[in-house]
């Protein structure tokens, strides 16, 4: 289904015997797909789609143990809502919110559309 391009992986940090084995999370390869199977789509995995959609190729994603996205083994980044809390990451080094909802960023609050500038 990869090879289709219905769906993407995604596979925990770091090199063990579980990279080989099955991936940690499976996303669908556009958002639109969501919306033609499903009559309700949740947001959140809308979001986390809409970012792995817009990184992959370009970087190497993988998923920490704390927040939903590893970025080129140096950046973590937790997806929510404009309410979102750093209290998930807060422990972890260069960790960033990407949030729907919100206009402008600040701090590491960074609006989710802008990532649709990385394709």
């Amino acid at each position: 289904m990869q090879r289709a391009r219905l769906i993407n992986t995604l596979y925990p940090a770091g090199h063990s015997i579980s990279t080989l084995q099955k991936p940690e999370k499976i996303f669908l390869q556009n958002t639109n797909i969501a919306y033609a199977i499903a009559p309700q789509v949740d947001p959140g995995s809308l979001c986390e789609t809409f970012l792995f959609t817009q990184l992959q190729g370009k970087h190497h994603l993988s998923l920490p143990k704390l927040g939903d996205f590893l970025i080129d083994d140096t950046v973590t980044l937790e997806v929510g809502g404009a309410g979102k809390k750093k209290s998930q990451i807060r422990e972890v080094p260069n960790a960033y919110l990407a949030l729907d909802g919100i206009e402008t960023g600040e701090d590491s609050r960074i609006p989710l559309w802008l990532f649709g500038f990385c394709r």
